[in-house]
């Protein structure tokens, strides 16, 4: 059997605000099969972006332990940790944070640039990724020429260039309507189906329904672990959705 893609054990984080203490997590232990598609819930505060942020090595813990694909990523440099956040990891965020005077296609190829693959190799793996999120015709456009579902779509291309073991995807519709917000989590299920783990941080309840798994946190502990048996499919959820505009995404 595979090892998990996640594995921690009393992940613990806390800040120090001069002679305050703020214990944003607080000995969290949790672990993530491969191929599983998880949402992470909680209201503003609860600990759920400190998790992630760990999760995405992002930031370090104070405390506890964090395996990663296999790797014990606790102790490392920022070095080492950004190396592995480039190979492992695809994040998709909110706000898309799109390169705004590049196109389509030079976003996606942005995260190679890191890599040793010749500039032909890159170019034509950021072509089929755009491919894969049904944007190859808009591979010469800028964000500016795009809508929002758009852009997104983009986002998350770029999230898989590198192939990574994990897609991080923390409020990837906060900024959609509710058509393309479907249409982003059809793509990201579509994804997991075929092997790709997805963690998914969001605080709207009816987007969580869409993964197979909740973890709830509250005031930096996991509350609740729960299994859903029959996630909402989004590809069939669209057909019951009005089109409003035919290049909405």
């Amino acid at each position: 059997m595979a090892e998990p893609i996640v594995v921690t054990e009393g992940l613990t984080k806390d800040y120090h605000l001069g002679p305050h203490t703020v214990h944003a997590l607080r000995g969290v232990s949790v672990t993530i099969e491969r191929g599983e598609f998880v949402a992470v819930m909680g209201p503003s505060g609860s600990g759920k972006s400190t998790f992630m942020n760990l999760l995405g090595c992002l930031d370090t813990s104070s405390a506890g332990r964090y395996v990663l694909d296999g790797q014990d990523v606790a102790g490392l440099s920022a070095d080492d940790l950004a190396r592995i956040r480039n190979a492992k990891i695809g994040f998709v965020f909110q706000q898309f944070n799109l390169l705004p005077r590049t196109t389509a296609l030079e976003n996606v190829e942005l995260p190679l640039l890191y890599g040793t693959l010749p500039a032909r190799e890159r170019r034509t793996r950021a072509q089929q990724r755009l491919a894969s999120v049904g944007l190859a015709d808009r591979a010469g456009h800028h964000p500016s020429q795009l809508s929002g579902g758009q852009q997104q779509r983009v986002a998350i291309a770029r999230a898989l260039v590198n192939d990574p073991a994990m897609i991080l995807a923390d409020e990837p519709t906060g900024n959609l309507d509710t058509r393309t917000s479907v249409e982003v989590l059809a793509l990201l299920q579509g994804l997991n189906r075929a092997g790709l783990t997805i963690v998914l941080v969001t605080h709207e309840p009816d987007i969580a329904t869409y993964a197979s798994r909740h973890l709830t946190f509250r005031d930096g502990r996991l509350r609740a672990d729960e299994r859903v048996e029959a996630p909402v499919d989004a590809a069939v959820a669209l057909t019951s959705l009005p089109r409003e505009d035919e290049d909405a995404a």
